[in-house]
């Protein structure tokens, strides 16, 4: 009687026991074509700098300062020129932002300012390589192009 019963709970065990397979999803792109990426931006900075010049743009949602040489001024930031921002950056892959070369060096010989772009959120800090003012990485372009316009004018050599 009880092997019977051994054999009848046996049986019945295994047919209450819920085999659940994992969810695994698959995708045939991979990271860097999956579109554009969603961060929350806190904070994104440009500098740019050589002997005897420093310069920051720092633009935050809500505000642009300037600082050269020490000196800063601080002026509005509107919600439509922080979207616009927002929009280049998704654009970015930032995970890759540090490995971007620069199509020139000049700034390894004093002739143009040593740039690079910082982008903060809320879990991350991402810093772009160095590449000359004026001339950054072509993924980086729309971006710079933007954080430059109305806080400096170009350099003499024109932006590509």
């Amino acid at each position: 009687m009880k092997q019977k019963l051994l054999i009848i709970l046996t049986v019945i065990s295994f047919f209450n026991i819920n085999c659940v397979p994992q969810k695994k999803e698959y995708s045939n792109k991979s990271p860097s074509q999956a579109g554009p990426q969603k961060y929350q931006i806190e904070k994104i900075e440009l500098s740019e700098e050589t002997r005897g010049t420093h310069r920051i743009f720092t633009i935050t949602p809500t505000s642009k300062t300037t600082s050269v040489n020490g000196t800063s001024t601080t002026a509005v930031m509107s919600s439509t020129e922080w979207e616009n921002i927002i929009k280049q950056v998704q654009e970015i892959d930032l995970a890759k932002i540090s490995s971007l070369e620069s199509p020139t060096t000049n700034r390894f010989s004093d002739r143009a300012l040593s740039s690079s772009i910082l982008i903060v959120t809320p879990e991350k800090r991402y810093q772009s390589s160095q590449f000359d003012a004026g001339i950054p990485p072509k993924e980086l372009e729309n971006l710079y192009r933007i954080l430059i316009k109305g806080n400096q004018k170009p350099s003499k050599k024109a932006i590509r």
